[in-house]
């Protein structure tokens, strides 16, 4: 479990494995995934439902805790429900399934997230994989702790070059001249950058100046924060400071 160490509104700086999080982990090498049951985003609920018993069940018959994968769809209940079996079988580490298409969807994750953070112990890390280092800050706002790599390599394998607000095709932008393996390089520096930025901005209780500043460059970021602050205004209450 994390050991938390302060709050900058649900935003939570803490310790895991002697590592401070918010932070950028290898999965691979640092903890084991469990097998879980893929299921797309936008499926009836009935299909939903069954992957999350199906992953729910190979987490209970598996050896070792690890990484649940919480599945459930575009269903907040269903999600909710997966997150919470898969933490009362012991896992303190639960992945978000279908990221790229919740970042696509301010609604549905800002729901999913705020009720997921609510409903599970808060000393269970969440982890969003392939998040874009201007989402980082939201995402760490409303109380991710961990992230990976996935999305500098995956850019950088389309000669995009990521930097803490912007996508810049270096094809069209010539900003740089550098070969896959410097890009993928400069964007694990940029997804590292935006991880120690937020920590810092946790640590000075200014977090939500930088989620304010690095949404202005996506719409779906944006949405979401105003999302946020006029449907979950308890949540951000409960732990927001008062001066």
């Amino acid at each position: 479990m994390m050991e938390i160490k302060m709050h900058d509104g649900p935003a939570r700086l803490g310790k895991y494995s002697g590592i401070e999080t918010p932070a950028i982990i290898d999965v691979e090498k640092s903890l084991k995934i469990l097998k879980d049951e893929p299921m797309p985003y936008n499926v009836p609920k009935k299909l939903a439902s069954w992957s999350v018993n199906c992953t729910v069940e190979n987490a209970r018959l598996s050896d070792e805790t690890g990484v649940g994968v919480v599945h459930g769809s575009k269903y907040p209940d269903l999600r909710v429900h997966c997150a919470k079996e898969l933490e009362d079988l012991g896992n303190t580490v639960l992945m978000i399934a279908n990221p790229e298409e919740l970042m696509k969807r301010s609604r549905d994750l800002v729901e999913i997230l705020v009720m997921i953070r609510e409903n599970i112990n808060p000393n269970t890390m969440i982890y969003f994989p392939l998040a874009e280092p201007s989402f980082i800050p939201f995402l760490a706002y409303v109380g991710v702790d961990l992230f990976d790599n996935t999305s500098g390599m995956f850019y950088a394998s389309l000669n995009t070059m990521l930097t803490p607000s912007m996508k810049y095709d270096l094809e069209k932008y010539k900003i740089f001249d550098m070969n896959q393996d410097e890009l993928i390089d400069y964007n694990t520096k940029t997804m590292e950058f935006s991880i120690k930025e937020v920590q810092e901005h946790i640590k000075n209780g200014t977090l939500r100046n930088l989620v304010e500043e690095r949404s202005c460059s996506s719409p779906e970021a944006m949405t979401a924060l105003r999302l946020l602050d006029r449907d979950h205004s308890d949540f951000l209450d409960k732990y927001t400071q008062l001066y």
